[in-house]
């Protein structure tokens, strides 16, 4: 059983969240403020945090920089703002998704298992084998383990940072709109396409020389990304070094 922390300050959101998680199957537990979803957190690591951004004691954007130091959690933001720099600033400090209230208790749970899903592939550390590495010039993925590299050496990617970068590398050369990317990577047939644009500019800073003047992933003025490797992409079999 999947474990879901949820952290909001309003007791009916917490049990309206916590009660339709509990009947998909999830077990839940509850914090009302940043400090005590940290020290949660360390107690009994959950498996994805349903976070909210206006909390007493600590924001949500410090207590997701906190919890994501320690393990690379899977963190979904709720926010009653509808400015779109607080958006962004969660998905900056590391949240793999966010929730604009008032919400759809049904769609954060599909949010949830959608994230999990993507999450839930066995890492090598868990399993000490490796699959069939994908390689584009200095890039190589492992989509079974869940893991990449740059020049041999370990990146580390967020859950939609990671599926990112492997649909680019399945995909080299070929312009793709943000709204193809949301559904392809995301698997949403809608919704706000600055997620699409703020986890690339996240992915060009940990793949990129210069990820000012991008030559990996290029922007398709009018259309949307390019993903240009140098001696295209191909599959193999190896330890992506």
């Amino acid at each position: 059983m999947k474990r879901v922390l949820v952290v909001d300050d309003d007791p009916t959101v917490s049990e309206v969240v916590a009660g339709y998680l509990d009947r998909a199957g999830f077990a839940v537990d509850v914090a009302a403020d940043g400090p005590a979803a940290v020290a949660q957190a360390a107690l009994r690591t959950p498996d994805l945090v349903v976070l909210d951004l206006m909390l007493p004691g600590m924001d949500g954007l410090e207590v997701c920089r906190r919890i994501r130091a320690t393990a690379p959690l899977p963190v979904i933001m709720l926010t009653a703002r509808g400015d779109e720099e607080d958006r962004i600033l969660g998905l900056e400090v590391g949240a793999d998704d966010y929730v604009t209230k008032p919400f759809s208790p049904r769609e954060l749970v599909l949010r949830v298992e959608s994230v999990l899903r993507r999450s839930g592939a066995p890492t090598a550390a868990r399993t000490g084998a490796s699959g069939t590495w994908l390689r584009a010039g200095p890039l190589a993925v492992d989509p079974a383990a869940r893991r990449a590299t740059r020049d041999g050496a370990e990146l580390a990617l967020t859950i939609r940072e990671f599926d990112l970068l492997e649909f680019f590398i399945r995909n080299p050369g070929r312009a793709t709109s943000r709204e193809q990317l949301m559904q392809r990577v995301w698997g949403w047939e809608f919704g706000d396409l600055s997620t699409v644009t703020v986890h690339v500019r996240r992915l060009r800073e940990k793949v990129e020389d210069d990820p000012a003047r991008p030559r990996l992933i290029s922007t398709v003025w009018g259309v949307g990304y390019r993903f240009d490797p140098p001696g295209g992409a191909e599959g193999e079999v190896g330890d992506g070094r």
